[in-house]
């Protein structure tokens, strides 16, 4: 019989958080083996439950669930997302420009498929969030991935992007805060995009997923609460700041000049209408947590839980030698560096199996969010502090075996 093969389409599409060193750590977790894992932004399984008042609501309507809702979500959703971006300072947005889909991540994809043609090409930053890589590959484009530069807290390199675009290219990704870094963008880099995009004729999609989960007492701003003159796709949901990440309640928002998009919009709700509606009893939760008690910045506040976290887990992994980690400003995640000289790592992925299978604990490498070098990681802070801390003993233990095996010196 002949083999059965996947789609040609996938042949530049991974998703490493969670791949082939996660299938290992679950074959020693039935081994019996406890791994730490550090791998994926889940707050659930470390403590982080979304507020009684949103579970409430959400049981409180279910007998109200079992029917499709409007394709693009329920009105009260809607309305209170609109209030949302008005609070946001984003201009013009009507109930009939916000999609809410199952997670940002089903709508990255429908963004991506309803717009691009073979050969396309869409600007994605480089670290990503792998998903917009894989989105945009699947959907028949071709990634083009600009530079953040770690020097300068990990902004995007303006000119880089400047330097990507061809008569090909469709959009720029945004991703702030930023996933895997911690990056904050400031409004001069947000107006240099925006520049960008308006000379270009390219769209804007903003992944702001992380909007509230800020430290230190710095602020987001929305790209699209910037300019009118240019398109701007955002991405938001209840996942990260409301830490329900199984509701699957993320939203898309259409603002700026839409009135030279018609098409692209109509295709937007075509895909939108195909999938019938998003899962209706997490919809339920939208109104209730965007209107409710802010509970995320008792957890971001000095002295609250990921704030600790954070400090705790920057502070063990730069005190080891060879590794730096630019401060995280936002999000729930740490990207550092190895030194190449002390560490000469060839295959990432290779040395985050070796660290699991001596050290137990799981991350996931560099490469696996389109970073060109073998020489990053990122770090989950979510779990307790005295997980984190073993784990990130562990790790220390494991790099320094590791520069004895290689000869690197301290």
């Amino acid at each position: 019989m002949q083999p059965i093969l996947k789609s040609s389409k996938l042949n530049n599409v991974c998703y490493d958080i969670r791949g082939p060193v996660l299938a290992r750590a679950r074959e020693m977790e039935d081994e019996g083996h406890r791994i730490i894992k550090l791998n994926i932004g889940n707050p659930a399984p470390f403590g982080f439950e979304a507020p009684e008042e949103i579970v409430q609501d959400v049981i409180h309507n279910l007998p109200d669930a079992s029917g499709y809702s409007d394709s693009k979500g329920l009105f009260a959703a809607r309305k209170a997302i609109m209030h949302y971006t008005q609070g946001k300072n984003i201009r013009g947005v009507q109930i009939d420009d916000i999609i809410i889909g199952n997670g940002v991540s089903e709508l990255i994809v429908m963004a991506m498929n309803a717009l691009l043609n073979n050969g396309d090409q869409i600007l994605v930053p480089a670290p990503d969030y792998p998903l917009w890589t894989a989105a945009v590959s699947l959907s028949g484009g071709t990634p083009r991935h600009y530079l953040c530069d770690e020097e300068s807290g990990w902004l995007p390199d303006l000119k880089d992007i400047e330097n990507k675009i061809t008569a090909n290219t469709r959009g720029i990704v945004i991703i702030n805060p930023n996933n895997p870094t911690g990056a904050l963008y400031p409004r001069e880099i947000l107006e240099g995009i925006i520049e960008i995009a308006r000379r270009n004729d390219l769209i804007i999609f903003a992944d702001e997923i992380y909007d509230k989960v800020l430290y230190d007492g710095n602020e987001h701003t929305s790209i699209a609460s910037l300019a009118d003159d240019v398109l701007f796709v955002t991405f938001n949901g209840l996942s990260k700041n409301y830490r329900s990440c199984g509701y699957r309640a993320g939203w898309m928002t259409v603002s700026g000049e839409k009135r030279h998009a018609n098409d692209y919009i109509e295709g937007l709700n075509m895909l939108a209408s195909m999938r019938l509606c998003a899962n209706v009893p997490g919809q339920f939760a939208i109104q209730t947590a965007l209107g409710g008690y802010q509970s995320i910045n008792d957890l971001v506040a000095p002295g609250g839980r990921l704030c600790r976290q954070r400090d705790l887990a920057w502070k063990m992994l730069t005190d080891i030698p060879g590794i730096t980690c630019s401060h995280p400003k936002a999000a729930m995640y740490l990207f550092p560096r190895l030194d190449p000289k002390m560490y000469p790592i060839d295959d990432d992925q290779q040395f985050i199996l070796d660290l699991l299978l001596e050290e137990k604990v799981l991350l996931v490498q560099g490469t696996g969010f389109n970073w060109a070098h073998p020489d990053h990681f990122r770090v989950v802070f979510l779990p307790s502090a005295d997980d984190l801390t073993e784990a990130i003993g562990r790790i220390a233990r494991f790099l320094e075996q590791y520069r004895k095996r290689h000869g690197a010196s301290k």
